[in-house]
């Protein structure tokens, strides 16, 4: 919940925030105006300045139609483009500062898909009564003097104030429009700590399935949003509480139905929220530092094979066997139907897979051999996969916790002292495929790939060999294949 200002806060703290873009705003305004034109700051611009928050982008509606903005911006922009001109929107920027400046609008919806009939509108107020929320209806003239009337038609202080999102006409209707809308109330949520109006929560629950009509990049871009806002753990419980979940992400609410074996949490759900808490709050403790969109979405999907490998024992317990070989393959399907990119997909997926192998660790009993496959088999993600295999030690027996994070600290440990000795980022066989095809005396084929699968084995197994020991193993083993 947002810390509570009177609407003088407010406004003296969007005051602040406008005057960084002073001299950019009396511009724009100064243009507009002697073309005849009504300018002004509105939506996300508005509501974040308001809040004492910068916007990446500058988003302003008026009056003038997409070709008039154009020829407007033509000769002052540094750069201009067009990508959402048949939504009225221009793009430019300004000294660095992207801006987007979008005539008025009025738009139908078939309510079938989420596209609107576009329709220029005459009106400010017609184009804010048809934004997502009251706190995203507010406008700022501009003018050549710079920032010049608050306009407020809707209660969008008021909601920002009390930390509530409600929309401006009916929820039925301003979803039925545009069922995103629904997911963005969770991002929202998550990014800004508001709640949802009633009459909201019990729309989106009534609504949710109308969510199977928005294409999966652009339910991706809202989880994307929402997983990197202060608080995802809030927007995804309203996800899932209302139904939306069941549509978008299904394999979440279904964690709910899953009791880990250890009794510490309500469910496996509970559990997966903590362990994205906590690695969130890890976030920061590496090089990198800041939100890691990878390491969330692998902390919250780290467990989603439990609910298919549930197993009661004979002596009372549960048990989810395998549950990482199967949560991994559940991951790259869900992320593969919402369309993210093979990187994205193969980092996630490959983070589930890895997340219990660390429980094999014990009392420090791996070989270097374990140490170095375990490295080898994260590559790049080690650093991810040292935040998120901490993050899922959420027992509240304290004894077991530190137990659990000085064995990793020891595993973390005996990775550095053979990074010195070795490069563990980079393990590769003691012999190049040249160097195998010159000593076995075959062509480039698939002998020389499963030569070199062979070597790499045994750099993993034994560590760095020097040229006449690896040329001696290769030799050997290309006699116990037959060949001599």
């Amino acid at each position: 919940m947002p810390e509570a200002h009177s609407d003088a806060d407010l406004l003296t703290a969007a005051a602040v925030v406008l005057n960084r873009h002073a001299e950019l705003l009396r511009d724009l305004g100064a243009m507009f105006d002697a073309a005849g034109h009504q300018l002004y700051l509105v939506g996300g611009s508005v509501r974040d300045a308001l809040l004492g928050r910068g916007s990446p982008d500058l988003d302003f509606t008026t009056d003038a139609h997409p070709e008039v903005v154009q020829r407007m911006l033509r000769s002052r922009a540094e750069a201009m483009w067009d990508t959402g001109i048949e939504f009225g929107t221009i793009g430019a920027a300004f000294g660095g500062q992207r801006v987007e400046i979008t005539t008025f609008r009025a738009d139908q919806y078939d309510r079938v898909s989420r596209n609107p009939q576009v329709r220029f509108g005459d009106s400010l107020d017609a184009d804010l009564v048809r934004r997502d929320f009251t706190a995203n209806a507010m406008a700022v003239r501009i003018t050549p003097a710079g920032p010049g009337e608050f306009i407020d038609p809707l209660g969008g202080l008021a909601a920002l104030r009390a930390g509530v999102l409600d929309t401006p006409t009916a929820p039925e209707d301003s979803f039925g429009d545009d069922p995103l809308r629904m997911l963005r109330a969770a991002r929202f949520v998550a990014q800004l700590g508001f709640t949802v109006a009633p009459r909201v929560r019990a729309a989106i629950v009534d609504m949710a399935p109308q969510l199977a009509r928005i294409t999966a990049e652009r339910v991706a871009a809202e989880l994307d949003k929402l997983l990197l806002g202060t608080d995802p753990v809030a927007g995804i419980d309203l996800m899932v509480s209302t139904g939306m979940g069941e549509v978008v992400l299904p394999e979440i609410g279904a964690m709910r139905m899953a009791i880990d074996e250890h009794h510490q949490h309500k469910d496996v759900y509970q559990h997966s929220l903590t362990v994205l808490r906590q690695a969130i709050g890890l976030e920061d403790s590496g090089p990198e530092g800041g939100p890691d969109l990878v390491l969330r979405w692998a902390a919250l999907l780290h467990d989603i094979g439990k609910p298919a490998t549930r197993r009661h024992e004979a002596e009372g317990g549960v048990s989810f066997h395998h549950h990482e070989v199967v949560g991994a393959k559940m991951t790259r399907k869900r992320m593969r139907a919402l369309r993210y990119s093979k990187q994205m997909i193969d980092d996630v997926s490959q983070l589930v897979y890895l997340h219990l192998r660390f429980h094999g660790y014990g009392d420090g009993k791996w070989t270097d051999s374990a140490v170095r496959r375990y490295v080898t088999d994260a590559g790049p993600l080690l650093g991810r996969l040292h935040k998120l295999v901490r993050a899922d030690c959420t027992t509240r027996n304290k004894r077991r916790a530190a137990r659990l994070q000085a064995s990793y600290d020891q595993l973390e440990e005996r990775i550095s002292v053979l990074a010195e000795q070795e490069d563990l980022q980079r393990v590769r066989p003691d012999l190049d495929g040249n160097e195998i095809m010159v000593l076995l005396d075959i062509p480039a084929g698939p002998q020389v790939g499963r030569a070199w699968s062979y070597l790499k084995e045994l750099r993993l197994e034994r560590g760095p060999l020097s040229r006449e020991e690896a040329t001696a193993e290769l030799l050997a083993w290309w006699q116990t294949q037959g060949n001599r």
